[in-house]
């Protein structure tokens, strides 16, 4: 099945079956070219709603998927095709799974230096096929970028994950994608550290009820402010449902 992509609020939102993510990937793997993965929150999508160059970073993307349950709903309730909603930790899993089965290449860039190096180790002993052709910590200097983007040109991985210590990734990779041969670029800013075990990853559990924002709620109390622009999603929904301003979806 090809990927469908609809619009929530007219921001992208792809349609991917769990059962196609191998044929995907390997589909963007023989497309030339920078390409990007982005997984998309409902903080994302009403962020997307008020800056016109993460919407179009979105628009221009391979494939966006859904984190928040709450992307579900609007799409069902704009009577939408509904997508699957992806966990990002585990869907990267699975995406260095198909690497690792094919025998391709990884880059790994994000995180301080002892966090990217034990990533690194833990990659390596779970995913043996896979080559990780190069390295590059975050919170790097600004005078470092351009000898980073030429390591990366060089090495030409398959798939480059951006971990912490990058500001805006996705909009990083989209204002630079002409600088990259052929790469596909996913980021989460944990992934990293969850590989190097200086983090946990959500419980699937937790994840799966959509109740992700609370342990973030117990750790900063100030994302009760969320509450809000909640609201107003609710209400945007509303009036593109009675308006009908929604666009219509899309094959991809």
């Amino acid at each position: 099945m090809a990927v469908q992509r609809i619009n929530v609020l007219n921001v992208p939102v792809d349609v991917l079956r769990p059962e196609d993510i191998e044929v995907e990937i390997l589909s963007l793997l023989d497309k030339p070219g920078a390409k990007q993965i982005i997984f998309l929150s409902i903080w994302d999508l009403l962020f997307a709603r008020a800056n016109t160059e993460y919407l179009v970073c979105l628009q221009k993307a391979d494939l966006v998927l859904p984190i928040s349950k709450s992307i579900l709903f609007g799409a069902r309730f704009l009577k939408q095709d509904i997508p699957v909603r992806y966990n990002p930790f585990f869907s990267i899993i699975s995406v260095l799974a198909v690497l690792n089965k094919h025998y391709k290449s990884l880059y790994l860039f994000g995180a301080h230096k002892p966090s990217l190096m034990q990533a690194e180790r833990n990659v390596r002993s779970t995913f043996e096929n896979i080559q990780i052709v190069g390295r590059c910590v975050g919170y790097y200097d600004k005078m470092e970028e351009k000898n980073i983007i030429a390591a990366m040109f060089k090495a030409s991985p398959a798939v480059v994950l951006l971990g912490s210590g990058i500001k805006n990734p996705e909009r990083w990779v989209y204002r630079r994608r002409n600088c990259f041969n052929s790469s596909i670029f996913i980021a989460h800013k944990d992934v990293l550290d969850i590989f190097s075990k200086r983090k946990k990853y959500v419980n699937p559990k937790t994840f799966e009820k959509g109740l992700e924002i609370w342990p973030a709620i117990i750790k900063n109390p100030l994302k009760l402010f969320l509450f809000f622009p909640f609201i107003w999603y609710c209400i945007l929904l509303v009036w593109y449902r009675i308006f009908k301003l929604n666009r219509t979806k899309e094959n991809r």
